[in-house]
């Protein structure tokens, strides 16, 4: 049975951030939050977690919080995970997602602190030639959100080999959803994931979706994406620090998608069963660097920790963002 060693989560006041802390919890680990809240939201942060507000570039505040909490493995999610802001602010994403995360494993290193589980991404992969993708596909970042991703991947297998430390890598494919019980689910004004905003139009917070390209190489010309449930992700977490605790000599990287893939028009189309009216779609241009389709190999990750996705349905996966929606809107009235 693995000793349940505290673990501080970066991020979890955040979208995925915070169902990694509820995951953890709800799994009987001793949690902490470290979150700047600049797009994290102290609601989100369940009762009895502590919640340090700062940045994880602040190596005293990460000394003292080691300290006080006994850290032995950080679940990292803080950065910044907007692909076109990358590429018109690529010094902000080198900044909040390298250069920090230097900072952090820098004091995790000097703290003693051995395991570490990082919020990477499919955007490492590009344009992938072959898809499903799997994690020996060439590494080929086409935006500065992937390039920093991927630096930190590098970062964190140098210093597995130099240090007494071992790290998880999970890259995922497109997020979506909520907690089932409505606990926390995607809160950022003017997000960008599909599902979000058809969630947000079908409620009227949006006019209509756009629906960037409709002449990919698919089955109804709409781009095709690999959605995993917030969830089934955040448990994933929990199983690979679990996996890290028990080879403390062993590295992991892994993808994290469920192996199947939806077309645009497909979840605008669920979205509309979901709640029996139709969004107002937009038909616009590709934007650069879409690729046709997107889906994971997932065959890494099943055949190395026990991984059984409860979510992996998009009926389910829209009803819970749709749920969390409307609790959202009577948060905000509040």
């Amino acid at each position: 049975m693995t000793i349940k060693h505290p673990v501080l989560v970066t991020g979890g006041a955040g979208y995925i951030g915070s169902h990694a802390v509820l995951a953890l919890k709800d799994a009987g680990w001793p949690v902490a939050v470290i979150d700047n809240l600049v797009t994290g939201f102290r609601f989100a942060v369940p009762e009895g977690v502590t919640l340090y507000e700062g940045d994880i570039e602040d190596g005293d505040l990460l000394a003292r919080i080691f300290a006080e909490q006994g850290t032995q493995a950080i679940m990292h999610f803080a950065g910044s995970v907007v692909v076109p802001e990358s590429v018109e602010n690529p010094l902000k994403y080198y900044h909040n997602n390298t250069a920090k995360s230097r900072a952090l494993i820098d004091a995790a290193v000097k703290a003693g602190v051995p395991h570490f589980i990082f919020s990477s991404t499919a955007a490492t992969y590009g344009i992938p030639e072959v898809s499903p993708v799997t994690e020996d596909s060439p590494r080929s970042p086409i935006n500065p959100y992937g390039m920093s991703k991927l630096m930190t991947e590098f970062m964190l297998a140098d210093v597995g080999k130099a240090h007494d430390f071992n790290f998880c890598a999970l890259r995922y494919f497109n997020v979506a959803g909520a907690d089932p019980q409505s606990r926390t689910g995607q809160s950022t004004a003017g997000a960008t994931h599909l599902i979000k905003v058809a969630v947000e139009a079908a409620l009227g917070k949006r006019s209509h979706v756009g629906v960037f390209g409709t002449d990919f190489d698919t089955p109804d010309g709409t781009g095709v994406r690999d959605y995993i449930h917030v969830s089934d992700l955040a448990n994933a977490h929990v199983l690979a620090l679990e996996a890290l605790i028990a080879e403390p000599a062993r590295s992991l990287t892994m993808n994290c998608g469920y192996g199947r893939g939806f077309s645009v028009l497909e979840v605008l189309d669920a979205v509309d069963r979901a709640t029996n009216q139709k969004i107002d779609r937009r038909l616009e241009g590709r934007r650069a660097g879409d690729p046709d389709a997107l889906i994971s190999d997932n065959s890494r990750i099943k055949a190395t920790i026990p991984w059984v996705p409860r979510y992996a349905d998009l009926p389910t996966i829209v009803e819970h963002a749709l749920a969390w929606e409307r609790k959202l809107g009577e948060l905000q009235k509040v």
